[in-house]
């Protein structure tokens, strides 16, 4: 299993676009119904810093992930935002959970 959890900031003026495309992620990751996927993303009391907590079950399943036409657009334009904040990558290793990840 591979978790990864990625923060960064953006400008006030980005952060209704940032959420469109997080959203656009999403709504293909549900449409592909890909069983070794967890993603999640949240806006945190600040306003405009990201938190993205995915959890997948190994790293094709990774791949599969960051080669989504919408993460491209999401990657893309982040990048070109001029973030406040840039981003940082942290692979989590799980202790315990009461959650069964990928059997």
């Amino acid at each position: 299993m591979k978790v990864v959890r990625v923060m960064y900031t953006v400008r006030p003026e980005y952060v209704a676009v940032n959420q469109v495309n997080i959203a656009g992620i999403v709504a293909e990751l549900k449409l592909l119904n890909h069983p070794g996927i967890k993603n999640g993303a949240w806006l945190l009391p600040d306003g405009k810093t990201f938190m993205h907590f995915d959890q997948l079950e190994n790293e094709a399943a990774h791949e599969v992930l960051t080669s989504l036409e919408s993460f491209k657009k999401f990657a893309t334009e982040l990048e070109a935002s001029g973030m406040e904040v840039e981003p940082t990558l942290e692979l989590l290793t799980l202790s315990a959970s009461t959650e069964t990840y990928f059997d």
